[in-house]
């Protein structure tokens, strides 16, 4: 049996985890940033919205993760630009959003 590939699957699960915490709106003390705002700066924000941003992203990263795993990291030339092209887009796109809709209007 090999063991290596529990590692990546049970780094799925834990995101998977997280990623529900956050789309219930309860996890804001995962979001890195925010956590660590002044109480004045965390109230321009909406908090469960922005968990549910981050939520969102989180699940999306941990498929993306779900379906290297499957494959074992050796997938199909296809598909091979998923991983890093897709991790960087959801983040870049997760920060986009938490900034912008976010955001409680003045």
């Amino acid at each position: 049996m090999n063991t290596s590939i529990w590692v990546p699957w049970s780094i799925v699960f834990i995101l998977c985890i997280i990623s529900i915490v956050l789309l219930l709106g309860k996890g804001s003390f995962l979001i890195a940033g925010y956590n660590l705002l002044p109480k004045e700066r965390k109230q321009k924000y909406n908090e469960k919205r922005l968990c549910r941003v981050v939520g969102c992203g989180t699940s999306v990263i941990a498929v993306i993760l779900g379906i290297a795993a499957f494959y074992r990291f050796e997938m199909p030339a296809v598909i091979f630009w998923i991983i890093p092209w897709g991790l960087f887009g959801t983040i870049a796109v997760v920060a986009i959003l938490a900034d912008t809709i976010c955001r409680r209007k003045s």
